[in-house]
């Protein structure tokens, strides 16, 4: 296999996305090294993993835990900074082939646009809400840089690779599938009881927090559904979702004659990790393959968009345009930022979304200035409407 060993600049590493591509990047030492770490505020986990794998750079987005970091690593040659602007560099040193965002929410986009404007090559890109809130300009810097997203999450990792080798005019829709997270069989009445830790047990995915309580949303299916829109130059009308309880099949892709390919595997994250990293090439794995003969049956569903109303608010977004996904992640982060400290049930999400989407004031020609202003407002509505 001819792979160069390629500099990974790992941003949020201590979350499930970035500790699964630490996982790989120790199972091909020859091949990777993990150049620059990032992460939010868990500076022991941090300063763990530095320890290990020797970086250059450790960033601690959180300022008031670079003292205990930077005395953590006193007796290691890495260098060892504090936020955001310190992220963005993280991304951006010359020595750095392959940036993985593994970022939760807004904050990985600033440091993506950086990766980009340094002439980073391959983007693997882990933080959906990047082409969510900025999609369209995300777009065209991978144009005008010449650079490539080679998509972490699985389902687009999954459309990726049923798109290797085909015509893209040949392409009839994408298929997204959805797991339904835990509260698919539920009804709208059982729906009003849930507690928070009923929407962090996910079926099948172990996932950070937000990524766990976007899935029992299904919010989570309607950024992936932008994020394909952009991903692979796909209009939302062409872009169907199906919920598939098992979690196996990760996504589909229909062509004009008829024909679908599927990509099919276990619900490891690890797999799309590898592939992004070693793309065009694949990586050996030490894990097990699918077992199909335990699979039966395989069943898939229309999602219940009254149920889950935020998959609506979702695809609304994206055909308004402008800067609409922005609020939407926005409020969305809010909403599940609420929800977990318990100033929101469950069922007050969406509602709580669809008054921060109606009072923010809309713009449909975007850059990227409008859209951290964008951001700075939904905020700024969501907590007034938090405390009224």
């Amino acid at each position: 296999m001819s792979i160069e060993k390629k500099n990974i600049a790992v941003l949020g590493s201590t979350g499930s996305i970035g500790t699964q591509t630490l996982d790989i990047i120790a199972e091909h030492p020859d091949m990777f090294r993990a150049e620059t770490l990032t992460a939010g505020h868990n500076w022991e986990l941090l300063a763990e993993q530095a320890m290990r794998f020797r970086p250059s750079l450790a960033v601690i987005a959180d300022k008031t835990a670079y003292p205990s970091l930077k005395e953590a690593l006193k007796d290691y040659d890495i260098r060892v900074e504090a936020g955001a602007e310190a992220i963005a560099e993280a991304a951006s040193l010359p020595s750095v082939n392959t940036v993985v965002t593994a970022m939760v929410g807004y904050s990985g986009l600033i440091p993506t646009v950086a990766a980009i404007k340094a002439g980073k090559k391959r983007i693997a890109l882990a933080n959906k809400e990047t082409l969510v809130v900025a999609g369209e300009i995300i777009s065209g810097m991978i144009r005008g840089n010449d650079a490539e997203i080679v998509p972490v999450d699985s389902e687009h990792s999954a459309i990726f690779q049923c798109l290797v080798g085909e015509k893209r005019e040949n392409l009839s829709k994408i298929i997204l599938t959805a797991s339904g997270g835990p509260f698919r069989d539920k009804t709208l009445e059982e729906l009003e009881k849930v507690t928070v830790a009923d929407a962090l047990h996910h079926p099948n995915w172990s996932m950070g927090a937000k990524v766990t309580v976007d899935s029992a949303s299904m919010m989570n299916k309607g950024f992936e559904m932008i994020e394909a829109r952009w991903l692979f130059d796909c209009p939302p009308e062409k872009i169907e979702i199906v919920v598939h309880p098992q979690s196996i099949v990760h996504s589909m892709v229909e062509f004009i004659d008829g024909s679908i390919k599927a990509q099919l595997g276990m619900p490891d994250m690890h797999i799309p990790i590898s592939y992004a990293l070693g793309y065009p090439d694949r990586l050996t794995s030490p894990r097990p393959a699918l077992p199909l003969s335990r699979y039966r049956h395989l069943d898939f569903e229309a999602p219940d968009y009254n149920k889950f109303p935020l998959l609506s608010f979702a695809f609304e977004a994206i055909r308004k345009g402008g800067n609409m996904p922005c609020i939407l992640n926005a409020a969305n982060e809010k909403a599940v930022e609420a929800f977990l400290s318990g100033k929101l049930r469950f069922v007050d999400m969406p509602p709580f979304v669809q008054k921060v989407m109606e009072r923010v004031p809309f713009v449909k020609d975007i850059d990227l200035d409008t859209l951290v202003r964008t951001n700075s407002e939904a905020i700024a509505v969501s907590e007034e409407i938090l405390r009224r």
